[in-house]
This record gives C-alpha cells, sequence and structure tokens, in this order.
C-alpha cells in the first residue's frame, strides 16, 4: 500500500520534517514494504521556508536579520530560480519572546524587510512571505520602512517601532537615494503573501481583535491598535499609488498583524498558503491513488478546519476518496466537524500517553507508536 504522510509542525515540539519522520518509522514497524511518501507541509508560518527547501530543493540564503523587539536573529532566503521564498515567522514570530516579552504595540516586522531587501539584492522576480504565527501587530510599517517607505508625523518626524505609533501617523515619508521598493516597482518584482487567514485588516474580525490576544494584548490594547490600523490603511490608500481601494476590508488584509494589508498596498496578492503548498510540492499528485493519507498538527482544533493544513490535504484526499488519519498533540474538533473536513479519523498524543506533559515531552516517540497502530489498523 501507498501510505501518504504530510503533517504540520507540532509548535514548539517538532518541525513538520521530524513528525513526518517519526510517523513514517512508525508505520514502517509494521509495514516495512509498503510506500511511504513524505510530504511535510506548512501554511505560511514557522517551517515554510524548511517545507518548500525539502520540496523544491534551491539554494538557501543566510540573511542576519532582527527579531520583533530588534535582537539580531538567523533568517534565511529560499532562491528557486527566479522565486525567492520567505518565511515572516523568522523575524517576526511569537516564538522569539517570552510571555512576558509579549506586547504588540511595540513589536515590529522591520526584521522581515531585511529579508526582503535580500531577496531584491538576489535579483528575484518574485517574492513569495509565507505569514503566520507572527508576534507583530503593525500593519506591516516596519517591513516598508526597511524598504523606504516609513510612518511619520505632521511634520515629517519617523515614529519608532510599533503599531502603536501608526494611530498618530500622517503621511508617508520616503529615504533617500537607492529606495528598495521603488526598484522592486521598477523591475517589476512580483509579490505574493501566503496566509491561512482570510481576516480584514481591521473591525472584530481583525487583526487585531482576533489576533492581538495571543500576542499580549490587552482589551484596550486591542481597540488602541484596531484604531490605528485602520488610520494607516488610510494614509497607505492615500500616499501609494499602488494601494487598493478600501485596504482595510480586504480579505487576508489582517494575516500576520496586518502584513498582508501592507503586501496589498504595495501591489502584491494573498493566497492560501495550504493551497500554494500543495501545488509546489505536487501533493495532490501524490495522493491520488494512495491508499490512506496521514497528517496531523500540534492542536486539531476549529482554527485547523478553516484554511489550515489539516483542512487542505483532509478535502484532497476526500475528493480522491481516501481515508484521512490526523494525528495531533491534541483533538478538540468533535467527529461530526471531523467527517465533514473529510477527517476519517484522529488520535492525540495527550490521550495516547494520559497526559499533556508526557505528550510534550516525547512527541517522536507518540506519534511513532500512534502510526504503529494506525498500520495495524489499515494493514489488517
Amino acid at each position: 500500500m501507498r501510505v501518504v504522510i504530510c503533517p504540520d509542525k507540532f509548535a514548539g515540539t517538532l518541525s513538520a520534517v521530524e513528525a513526518a519522520e517519526a510517523i513514517a518509522q512508525g508505520w514502517r514497524n509494521v509495514a516495512p514494504n509498503d510506500e511511504l511518501v513524505l510530504r511535510p507541509i506548512a501554511d505560511g508560518g514557522p517551517g515554510f521556508v524548511e517545507v518548500l527547501h525539502k520540496a523544491l530543493g534551491g539554494s538557501l540564503l543566510e540573511v542576519p536579520a532582527t527579531d520583533p523587539l530588534g535582537r539580531p536573529v538567523a533568517g534565511q532566503v529560499l532562491i528557486v530560480g527566479e522565486t525567492a521564498y520567505i518565511e515572516s515567522a523568522q523575524a517576526t514570530g511569537l516564538h522569539h519572546l517570552s510571555p512576558a516579552e509579549r506586547d504588540p504595540k511595540i513589536t515590529t516586522t522591520r526584521g522581515l524587510g531585511t529579508l526582503v531587501r535580500a531577496a531584491i539584492r538576489a535579483d528575484a522576480k518574485r517574492i513569495v512571505i509565507g505569514l503566520g504565527g507572527s508576534a507583530t501587530n503593525d500593519g506591516g510599517a516596519g517591513m516598508l520602512g526597511e524598504l523606504g517607505v516609513y510612518a511619520q508625523s505632521e511634520i515629517g518626524i519617523p515614529f519608532p517601532a510599533g503599531g502603536q505609533w501608526l494611530a498618530q501617523c500622517a503621511s508617508l515619508g520616503w529615504v533617500l537615494g537607492n529606495v528598495p521598493l521603488k526598484r522592486m516597482q521598477e523591475q517589476g518584482v512580483e509579490i505574493i503573501g501566503a496566509s491561512d487567514v482570510d481576516s480584514p485588516l481591521t473591525g472584530p474580525s481583525g487583526a487585531s481583535a482576533v489576533y492581538g490576544p495571543q500576542k499580549g494584548a490587552t482589551p484596550q490594547d486591542v481597540e488602541l491598535l484596531d484604531a490605528a490600523l485602520a488610520n494607516w490603511a488610510t494614509v497607505l490608500e492615500r500616499d501609494l499609488p499602488t494601494c487598493p481601494p478600501k485596504l482595510a476590508e480586504l480579505p487576508g488584509g489582517g494575516a500576520a498583524g496586518g502584513l498582508g494589508a501592507a503586501i496589498l498596498a504595495i501591489g502584491g496578492r494573498i493566497v492560501s498558503g495550504i493551497d500554494l503548498i500543495r501545488d509546489l510540492t505536487g501533493l495532490d499528485g501524490a495522493i491520488a491513488g494512495a491508499g490512506v493519507v496521514i497528517t496531523g498538527e500540534g492542536s486539531f482544533d476549529y482554527q485547523s478546519l478553516r484554511g489550515k493544513v489539516i483542512a487542505g490535504v483532509a478535502a484532497a484526499a476526500r475528493d480522491e476518496g481516501i481515508p484521512c488519519v490526523v494525528l495531533a498533540g491534541r483533538v478538540t474538533t468533535g467527529r461530526r466537524e471531523q467527517g465533514a473536513a473529510g477527517v476519517t479519523e484522529a488520535h492525540s498524543l495527550t490521550d495516547h500517553f494520559g497526559s499533556t506533559e508526557q505528550a510534550m515531552a516525547e512527541p517522536a516517540r507518540g506519534l511513532r507508536e500512534l502510526a504503529e497502530r494506525v498500520a495495524r489498523q489499515h494493514v489488517a
């Protein structure tokens, strides 16, 4: 039997590649003659570059960048032909901060701008940015600042990093000399944001209201940041000729704390991260004719069924009439929800071990053992 193994990362414990290898090892222990096809998956968040590098090859350009608080971090740009792939979480990710450091009023996307500049210097004709897992809520202002256009006050003074200052932004200013953003536009560089959300920039379902609290925002912070992003959208629409109308309302603008809106404002577009990955990794072709598909992630919850990896994989398996098994750190979805999405069965490490602590401590062993159990059921 051919078995397709295509998990996402298990946040905080295993990368998608490591999770796939653990599942494969467990299956081989039971059915060593089965054909295993490993296709680790990401939806735009952490692991985006690693997954694409494994699937597409290419070369990794090491780029010194900065984290959401401006501290040095190692970044990478994956170059495949004329396309550069960038993972925004390498510079903006929540995993860079301790819980005490989370404050979306002051975190910045400037480090992502550094990675984009490196892609421009590498003469990329197409830049694809994975959006997800961010600690930021600055509407991409930090990234744009690194590309040569910045938020400024009524008297032309640039603002410090952080989304809170955007409430006072009166206009955009441009750095003197060689401006990376203008160079991109003159050379016709295509820019694409790959996201797992379609939230708008502002409002009850926007970046601040939905994702701000998990980044450390209080209810008062959410109100402040939402108003700040609304003002930022107004300024971008007025001062950037490439910015589409009604920016604050466009689907995907709220991705990664408003990074999606910044990409739209400079003439880019937002696409589904899982659909992009499915296409680039040849996942649908691999699934066709398989006996079973195994996917998973750290938490299989209601968000998993809204444009994330499990939803995309299960839909592809359902279209082919192939069973789709989910192995997750924990499972909080009901069987009816799972079945409607195309998931035929789901197993959790927490239930397997009997505790969250052990599931977090030994995820690879747990995945091996769960894969062995599933293999016995399907081989029999």
